[in-house]
């Protein structure tokens, strides 16, 4: 190894950090990359011999740190959990002051939270930043949300402004046409830095829960026109095609159309054909769930998104009942095929605004509970590129809160109010329509159903605090008194109840 300093350090050579290694050396900074097996470090380094930046390999951990100039700025690349905890233990004896640990791993909120506050006592800066879009993202441009020490992001910054996916200024779509050593040039990067402490791992886990409603949602509408209009799968991947040059334009769709149109390259039938029906799960979307769920937030779509993989994964208990319980008889619809295919697509955006809208919401209330500042207009931009998100539709989001920053609810956008008005008759017929079919779309009806709710200004609660009242005697609010004034009925006299101030 040369005697010259690398810009920044990588420590895990799995796709993930390989590809983000090659991209950070494509922008012109010199990296130093470790791994625990030396053999798959010194291989690396062999196959990429002409980096604008450069490659140094080092073979220990002790040489890589010191690879590495002041203050050094380290990127972790290791399975979330215990393992990012060991590898950064085994760094600190070999830090000095004011260096910067940078977690890049789909890390637990909370966790960064706990390191950021522990590396802090020993004179050290930790960023934790989500990144996004899988190997592709990491190797040509992703997404990057990081959270931790203002100061140190100000160091790392020139190094993520610079890898990040770019998107174009004027109609945010992303910019194309990176390769290795020829990055994209020019464009918004789609990085920002997010908040303190555990800010930036969390907003990439609501990007996650989001991600699991979006991916449910096109399930959902593959399943309707496959099973109320009989439609093949690539007859659907060129409806959805064509879905993908309009309002429904994003990433997901994309490819959703080129695999819907895939042959099996075995037996020649349709691929989605020849994949099992049980979906897996790495445990962001439950984490987005539980959250939501703690601080008392409605993201019934996001967690209904998570509920079907759970039930995708009983295989053989669904195989039995299938045997066992028995649905309605499919019938003809007895509609315009055209007209359904614009109802599910109708349907399908609908949701996702309320899926979005839900993830939004969650993220306004963690800010008030962990004493963060977001910047959702910001959030927004940076999923416009990279991600797996990403979509056109971000940008109407980024003009959402652009002309008010304090929304509420992006419901109450003037967009997205006047774009669910104009769908959501057609959204009503599909969800009816696979009710009477005996399909399952957890996410069109919850998302339907948080609509109603929130649009609501009574609700049947009143009947659920009366009912806690009578067996519990939690009390309950009146209608003609001020809020925060709670009121008992004497239950046990239930011919003559009095009223207890």
């Amino acid at each position: 190894m040369t005697e010259e300093l690398s810009e920044i350090g990588l420590i895990g050579l799995a796709v993930m950090g390989q590809n983000l290694a090659l991209n950070i050396a494509d922008h012109g900074f010199r990296i130093s990359v470790y791994n625990r097996t030396a053999e798959k470090t010194e291989r690396f380094v062999k196959e990429h011999p002409e980096t604008p930046g450069g490659l140094a390999g080092c073979a220990t951990l002790e040489e890589f740190v010191q690879s590495l100039r002041r203050p050094r700025k380290i990127i972790i690349l290791v399975q979330a959990g215990g393992p990012t905890d060991a590898v950064i233990e085994s760094l600190v004896p070999l830090l000095e002051a004011g260096d910067i640990i940078i977690d890049g791993g789909n890390s637990k909120w909370t966790d960064t939270i706990r390191r950021e506050a522990e590396l802090r006592e020993q004179n050290l800066r930790f960023i934790g930043s989500g990144v996004s879009g899988g190997e592709e993202g990491a190797r040509f441009g992703p997404s990057l949300m990081p959270g931790g020490d203002k100061e140190a992001w100000n160091e790392l910054e020139p190094v993520w402004i610079a890898i990040a996916a770019k998107v174009d200024p004027e109609t945010g779509r992303p910019l194309q046409g990176a390769a290795p050593g020829k990055p994209v040039e020019g464009g918004v990067p789609c990085a920002a830095y997010i908040g303190p402490n555990g800010a930036g791992h969390y907003v990439k886990m609501v990007h996650n829960g989001i991600e699991y409603g979006d991916m449910q949602m096109i399930c959902e509408a593959y399943d309707l026109l496959r099973g109320v209009l009989d439609m093949s799968p690539r007859e659907i991947g060129e409806v959805f095609a064509r879905w993908n040059d309009g309002v429904l334009d994003s990433f997901l769709i994309e490819i959703t159309a080129d695999i819907l149109q895939q042959d099996d390259p075995v037996t020649g039938k349709p691929f989605v054909d020849v994949v099992l029906d049980t979906a897996g799960q790495k445990g962001t979307g439950k984490w987005t769930s539980v959250n939501a769920l703690d601080l008392g937030v409605p993201a019934p779509t996001i967690a209904e998104a998570v509920f079907a993989r759970c039930l995708s994964a009983v295989k053989d208990e669904r195989t039995a009942a299938s045997r066992i319980l028995k649905g309605p008889a499919r019938a003809p619809y007895a509609g315009g095929r055209d007209t359904f295919i614009q109802a599910v697509h109708d349907a399908l955006y609908c949701s996702k605004i309320c899926s979005y809208a839900q993830g939004f919401q969650l993220m306004r209330e963690a800010q008030r509970e962990y004493d963060w500042d977001l910047n959702f207009g910001e959030i927004a931009q940076i999923w416009r590129g990279g991600c797996i998100i990403r979509a056109a539709f971000l940008q109407k989001i980024t003009e959402a809160y652009a002309r008010e920053p304090d929304l509420a609810n992006l419901l109450l956008d003037p967009y997205f109010r006047e774009a669910v008005a104009s769908a959501q008759q057609n959204w009503r017929t599909v969800v009816s329509e696979a009710a009477l079919q005996g399909l399952s779309v957890p996410t069109f009806a919850s998302a339907l159903s948080y609509f109603d709710g929130y649009r609501s200004e009574r609700l049947p609660q009143n009947l659920l605090q009366a009912q806690r009242d009578y067996f519990g005697a939690h009390t309950y609010e009146r209608v003609d008194q001020s809020r925060g004034n709670f009121f008992h009925i004497d239950w046990p006299k239930p011919n003559r109840p009095q009223l207890e101030m």
